[in-house]
């Protein structure tokens, strides 16, 4: 399976420490050299920028259609661009993303999106995770993720955990 990921679910995960999940849910990952750079941006290391360095089951790849990514750039940032980009190249099986812009234009070029919060339902059904409440409770008060009560009622809905 071919799984790109942008910036957004590499440092939630990071900052409730379960990036770990990512590994055991995909084995692989893809991420552009843009998600790279953000995850160093303003000269600092963000959550996930040290994980991902010390990971060798990432692959950091160079976009080529740059004329897709300049496209891209005209409503998203450099990492949702190039991480969609990268997706439509590998012809990849799924792209994680959470901002709504990027999820609706991975959507147009026909790629199956996921959010960090459809990561942990998935972590949870596959028995990566015990329970996802304690996960969303820390996305919202570690990570500063924001999350509405709608999602987070249907996410533990879903789960089993009502």
């Amino acid at each position: 399976m071919i799984v790109v990921s942008n910036t957004s679910p590499i440092t939630n995960l990071a900052a409730i420490a379960q990036f770990e999940v990512l590994r055991r849910l995909y084995g692989e990952l893809h991420i552009a050299w843009g998600v790279w750079e953000e995850l160093n941006a303003e000269g600092r290391q963000w959550p996930g920028s040290n994980e991902v360095a010390s990971a060798d089951w990432i692959h950091r790849n160079t976009v080529q259609n740059q004329a897709l990514v300049a496209a891209l750039r005209r409503d998203l940032d450099k990492g949702e661009a190039e991480s969609i980009a990268l997706a439509v190249e590998l012809g990849a099986d799924m792209i994680l993303l959470d901002e709504k812009e990027g999820r609706h234009a991975a959507q147009r070029f026909g790629l199956r999106v996921v959010g960090v919060v459809g990561v942990l339902l998935e972590a949870k059904a596959q028995g990566a995770i015990e329970k996802l409440q304690p996960c969303l409770d820390s996305l919202r008060q570690t990570a500063g993720f924001y999350l509405s009560e709608s999602v987070y009622k249907s996410a533990l809905t879903l789960a089993g955990e009502e």
